[in-house]
C-alpha cells in the first residue's frame, strides 16, 4: 500500500494586538497626496470613503511596550501547547515580517539577531539544530513560509516546523497618508508536522509567483507624503493602490487555479477560501473572477470566503494564519472547517509577490 508523508497543520495560535483603533482615531489627521499637497476634503468625507471601499471599521494596534518579536512568540507559544508536542523537537523555526522589532516611537528596524533568532530565544528553545530563518515576502510572508516547510518537510529535511507571520505596521506607516488607515498589528503562528498515512491530506499543492519588473514599485518604502513631517522615519510603507488592485484581479485568481488543478480539486470541492485581506471590494472582486473560471459553482463569497478586515485591519503576514486560528477555533461566527474538507489559502503583497496552497484537513480531524 502507498504511503505518502504529509504536512499537516497539527497546531496554531493567534495573538490579538491590546489597542482598538476605530476610525474616528484618524478624524484629527492631516493627509497629503502624492503630489505633497494637503488634501482639500474633510476627514470625515476621507474616513466615509475609506470605510465604503476597503470595509475596515477598527483594527489593532500593539501596546508601545510590546514589539513584533513578542507577539510573535505569543501567538507561536499557543501553537506549540495545542500542537503538545517538545518545542525542542522543531526542526525550523520560520518568521514572516517586514519590518523587524521596530520600539514604538523610535522608528529604527532591529533585524540583528533575525526575529527568528529572538523568537526561538524568547520561547526558550534550546535545541541548537532548531534553525532560525526569516521569510521577507512581503503580504504573502507567511504562506511562503509554510510552503518552504512544506518542501522541507516533503524532502526529508524535518519532521515539526513552527510557521509564524507577525508585523507591526502601525509603526511603519506615513500618518500624513490615506493608506495609512489600513495597516494593523497582529501575529498567527502554526506548527507542521510529517505525518505518514495510506490517504493523502494536509498540504495537496502549492503555486507561487513573483513580478519584480514595474511591480516592484507598487508597494514599497518611501518618505512621508506631508514634506514638513518632522517624524524623520526613512522609509513607510508606500502603496500605488489602483496598481494593486488592478495587478490582483489579473493574477491572484490564477494563481489560485494553478494550485487547484496541481490538487485536482474544483473550486465547489472546496469549503473555504483564506485570503490576504487589504481591501474588501478587491477580495470579492478575486472571489468572483476565481468563480468565472469554475462552471456550476454555488459558492456565495460571504459563506465560502470568511473576513476579520473589518475589526482586524490589514496585519500583513498576521492576516492569514489568524484568519485560520479562528475559523479553526469557531471564533468566526458560522464558518468552521470540516475532517476532510479542502480549503485555500491564498496572498498577494509587495513585490509583487503571489502565492496559493490547497489544503485538506485528516478525516478523522
Amino acid at each position: 500500500m502507498e504511503k505518502y508523508i504529509n504536512t499537516v497543520i497539527v497546531g496554531s495560535g493567534s495573538y490579538m494586538a491590546g489597542q482598538v483603533i476605530k476610525n474616528d482615531y484618524f478624524l484629527n489627521a492631516e493627509f497629503y497626496d502624492t503630489n505633497n499637497e494637503r488634501i482639500p476634503r474633510s476627514n470625515e468625507e476621507i474616513i466615509e470613503k475609506f470605510k465604503e471601499i476597503v470595509g475596515i471599521d477598527e483594527r489593532r494596534y500593539a501596546d508601545d511596550h510590546i514589539t513584533n518579536s513578542d507577539m510573535a512568540s505569543a501567538a507561536a507559544q499557543i501553537a506549540i501547547e495545542e500542537w503538545g508536542g517538545d518545542k525542542n523537537t522543531l526542526d525550523y523555526v520560520i518568521v514572516a515580517h517586514n519590518y523587524g522589532d521596530m520600539v514604538q516611537g523610535v522608528h529604527a528596524v532591529e533585524i540583528v539577531p533575525n526575529m527568528a533568532c529572538r523568537v526561538k530565544h524568547k520561547l526558550g528553545i534550546t535545541n541548537n539544530k532548531c534553525i532560525p530563518y526569516d521569510m521577507i515576502f512581503g503580504c504573502p510572508g507567511w504562506l511562503q513560509g509554510v510552503i518552504l516547510g512544506h518542501q522541507f518537510i516533503q524532502a526529508g529535511l524535518a519532521k515539526n516546523i513552527l510557521v509564524i507571520g507577525s508585523d507591526t505596521l502601525s509603526r511603519a506607516y506615513d500618518p500624513h497618508d490615506r493608506d495609512s488607515m489600513i495597516f494593523a498589528d497582529g501575529a498567527g503562528a502554526v506548527v507542521l508536522s510529517a505525518i505518514e498515512d495510506s490517504k493523502k491530506y494536509g498540504v495537496l499543492s502549492t503555486a507561487v509567483q513573483s513580478d519584480n519588473g514595474d511591480e516592484i514599485e507598487y508597494l514599497k518604502g518611501g518618505p512621508s507624503l506631508n514634506p514638513d513631517y518632522a517624524g524623520k522615519r526613512p522609509s513607510m510603507i508606500r502603496m500605488a493602490g489602483r496598481k494593486v488592485y488592478e495587478y490582483v484581479l489579473k493574477n491572484v485568481p490564477a494563481a489560485i487555479k494553478e494550485a487547484m488543478d496541481k490538487a485536482g480539486v474544483e473550486l465547489q470541492d472546496t469549503e473555504k477560501m483564506l485570503i490576504h485581506q487589504a481591501n474588501e471590494k478587491m477580495d470579492e472582486a478575486v472571489f468572483l473572477r476565481l468563480k468565472r473560471l469554475y462552471r456550476g459553482c454555488t459558492h456565495e463569497s460571504k459563506d465560502f470566503m470568511p473576513l476579520t478586515l473589518s475589526f482586524l485591519g490589514n496585519s500583513s503576514v498576521a492576516t492569514v494564519p489568524t484568519l485560520y486560528d479562528l475559523v479553526k477555533k469557531g471564533k468566526l461566527g458560522e464558518h468552521h472547517f470540516t475532517a476532510g474538507g479542502n480549503i485555500i489559502m491564498a496572498s498577494v503583497g509587495a513585490g509583487m509577490n503571489i502565492n496559493a496552497l490547497v489544503y485538506r484537513f485528516p478525516e478523522g480531524e
